[in-house]
């Protein structure tokens, strides 16, 4: 929705065709607007660049002092001469690069409550990644359409003062705290000390960014700060106990076995002072909890869920669908919940990985974003916001644009596991198995990864159940799923749920998979000792998707218990049973049950 202030910003805009402006004529005295779209009339090389250290009302580092913001502005020389220009900011706290840092160990045992804590064992190192100058791929192309860009470091990294928390309340405030002084109500100064205002901006802000640059959108946006019109998450979080936790589980973001909020904290923690940090970081690895993976006030406050009531801003999500690092989660559950409470949203989804689609459909992506940044900040009536508010590109690597996600016609469909799960047994789509408990068995291994275990044609560390072969597509979109009736034969295991795709040549791709720990079977926040022997309801989500089926393809459903790449790994041999005729898997099928009968 536009507001009054959008409103006279536009009528202050002349929108010329882009034929209006001539190579040789003098500089714009404001933007082109072309099709919906700002158009490349400034000069990208010449911009006027500032360096501010914006005021915080927080205190991190508790050296009795308020704590600042580091901040770059490249903005159009034109604002030198009265233009006001709306800014694209992007926070990050990679600017400085990073420290030398160390892994958690993962190769632990699971804790038992009651006994004593699992040794930790030696940390993995991890290799630093030098400074850099400040630069971004968009920022010639947003200086040259009338937009400035704003670079501000995070708290705790590079110039900026304070302490990395790895999404804690301080990081939002810090990040924020650069939205309030475009918009006048915080303090700056330069680097001479003389303070320091942003007359140049109407104060009309996008955030936007990939990961850790894309997650402080998300959290400055749940303060419903005002000037933050629309934020751009690219891979980014939305709670990071999803991250670095999965229902009590301690788990790991793909790629990066044992890191966590300490680990990350310490890597970004860039600035001069080696020292003054060191208390907060230390307080981060005991707050953590690395033993039990409960959910807890210290992951509370990075929820950006609880806030996501306060956003104002409107979202434009992007996100892989094969992302492992920030899971898919992470984005779904934001969507549905800014959704849910109207807020003005589109969803971009590719088949890469943690990315930028910038790479992968450049040309339209960068029309969809100009588009949206020429409405939400310059107030162009360009029809952005009544436009699919859903993006899939599919595994063809074609586009698609449909009402909305997760795809319209979207219903709940439940397949059941039958016996034989040691070699392949029966996924049937229609019945469950009737009659008295039937259980199948398999001892954990975490020496295997899942890619390892679904491609054995027989093995007694998982439990695989597959469909026949497809007689015609099959679209899943959205999250499954799994409802298991478990027994273990010690008090403490992981419990990992995988869908996979069996091509007709025998080829095994992973769909998605999840990760639950069974004592926090009722509550993330609370660990409850799991009886050996006894049978428990153990209910967890796959990782959302959208994934088209082939015909001809079969789908399988695979339990194990440790997952190599993404839990802990105690060692070999923990077992775990499964009743078949209590466990099912429901499945989020475009076309509900009816399609996935016609398929199978």
């Amino acid at each position: 929705m536009r507001s009054a202030r959008l409103a006279v910003l536009l009528a202050a805009v002349t929108v010329l065709p882009l034929t209006a402006v001539p190579a040789h004529a003098d500089p714009p005295k404001g933007p082109v607007f072309e099709n919906g779209e700002a158009q490349p009339v400034f000069d990208p090389a010449d911009v006027v660049r500032d360096n501010v250290w914006v005021t915080a009302p927080v205190d991190s580092d508790r050296d009795g002092k308020l704590d600042e913001v580091h901040v770059e502005v490249v903005r159009p020389r034109a604002t030198q001469n009265g233009l006001k220009v709306p800014v694209v900011y992007q926070a990050s706290p990679y600017y400085a690069g990073g420290n030398d840092v160390a892994n958690h160990n993962v190769d632990v045992e699971l804790y038992v409550p009651g006994q004593p804590k699992p040794a930790a064992g030696p940390r993995v190192p991890v290799s630093s990644v030098g400074p850099a100058p400040i630069t971004w791929r968009y920022e010639q192309y947003f200086t040259a359409r009338g937009f400035a860009v704003v670079y501000g470091e995070s708290l705790g990294s590079g110039q900026s003062s304070g302490c990395p928390t790895t999404g804690g309340r301080n990081e939002t405030i810090g990040a924020k705290s650069v939205v309030d002084w475009l918009n006048g109500r915080a303090p700056a100064r330069d680097a001479g000390g003389t303070a320091a205002t942003a007359g140049w901006t109407t104060g009309n802000t996008a955030m936007m960014g990939v990961s850790y640059n894309g997650t402080l959108p998300n959290a400055v946006a749940s303060t419903g700060v005002d000037g933050l019109k629309t934020i751009v998450p690219i891979a980014a979080i939305s709670s990071w106990y999803d991250y670095y936790r999965e229902d009590g589980a301690v788990v790991a973001p793909g790629g990066f076995q044992g890191e966590d909020a300490d680990v990350l904290a310490e890597y970004v923690y860039t600035r001069t002072d080696r020292e003054i940090c060191k208390p907060v970081i230390a307080e981060l690895l005991a707050e953590q909890d690395r033993v039990t993976g409960d959910y807890s006030e210290f992951w509370d406050e990075r929820n950006y869920l609880n806030d996501v009531g306060k956003v104002k801003a409107s979202v434009l999500a992007v996100h892989g669908l094969n992302d492992w690092n920030v899971t898919t989660s992470q984005v779904a559950n934001w969507y549905h919940e800014l959704r849910a409470r109207g807020v003005e949203h589109k969803i971009w989804w590719h088949q890469s990985g943690h990315a930028d689609p910038y790479t992968l459909r450049r040309d339209e992506w960068l029309s969809t974003l100009n588009k949206w940044f020429s409405h939400y900040l310059y107030g162009l009536d360009n029809g952005i916001e009544k436009a699919p508010k859903s993006t899939i590109q599919r595994e063809d690597k074609s586009w698609v644009d449909e009402a909305d996600w997760p795809a319209p016609g979207t219903a709940n469909a439940t397949v059941h596991p039958w016996p034989g799960g040691g070699s392949k047994g029966k996924l049937d789509v229609r019945h469950g198995l009737p009659g008295r408990p039937n259980v199948e068995r398999l001892a954990d291994d975490a020496t295997k990864t899942v890619e390892q275990l679904v491609d054995l044609s027989s093995s007694g560390n998982r439990l695989a159940y597959s469909t026949v072969a497809a007689r015609q597509p099959v679209r899943l979109s959205g999250a499954a799923t799994v409802d298991a009736r478990l027994s273990f034969d010690r008090p403490a295991a992981n419990v990992t749920g995988v869908l996979v795709d069996r091509a007709p040549d025998g080829k095994a791709t992973v769909i998605t998979r999840g990760w639950t720990d069974p004592q926090n079977r009722k509550d993330p926040a609370r660990t409850e000792p799991i009886e050996p022997g006894k049978s428990y309801r153990i209910s967890f989500d796959l990782q959302p998707d959208d994934y088209l089926l082939a015909a001809g393809h079969k789908l399988e459903f695979v339990l194990l218990s440790s997952d190599h790449d993404f839990t802990l790994r105690p060692k070999p041999g923990a077992g775990v049973a499964m009743d078949l005729t209590k466990t099912s898997v429901t499945l989020p099928v475009v076309g509900g049950k009816g399609a996935l009968l016609a398929a199978f």
